[in-house]
């Protein structure tokens, strides 16, 4: 699992010009599914996002988190995260978990940030969606599954 964790002062999803979600202070979460992922990985990665200490607190250093900051989550699922380019100028797509699967996968992912009690938002999974954030800092990190929790 592959994740592009963004500081947002909003952030929203519009799907046909129509808005679908929205948040405003938190994060926005790009998720991209590796074929293989379990269900130990999306409980690893929440707990791992819900308990990152990367906002300010009232000296300037990253220490607060998500929930001291009362930030919500919007994510959206992001399957292109497992593109290969090593070879030739075309992506390659091989790693990523199949559609339907993935649709499991990400709602599974979600809950499983709700049970951390975060406040979340989804993007709208398989449609092609405008997504829009005013980025804070700008603060991206990238977390990769494979790399956090060998």
């Amino acid at each position: 699992m592959k994740v592009v964790l963004q500081l947002v002062k909003q952030a929203s999803v519009e799907v046909d010009e129509q808005l679908v979600s929205k948040i405003g202070k938190g994060y926005l979460l790009l998720c991209g599914f590796e074929n293989g992922d379990e269900e130990k990985v999306l409980s690893q990665m929440a707990h791992k996002i819900v308990n990152l200490r990367v906002f300010p607190d009232e000296n300037g250093k990253t220490n607060l988190s998500l929930a001291q900051v009362g930030g919500s989550i919007l994510a959206v699922s992001q399957f292109t995260l497992l593109a290969d380019c090593r070879h030739g100028n075309r992506p390659s797509f091989t790693k990523a978990m199949g559609r339907m699967e993935a649709k499991g996968v990400y709602e599974a992912f979600l809950e499983e940030l709700r049970k951390l009690g975060a406040e979340v938002q989804p993007g709208s999974y398989g449609d092609d969606m405008a997504v829009s954030l005013i980025n804070d800092g700008p603060f991206t990190l990238y977390l990769d599954s494979k790399e956090l929790f060998r």
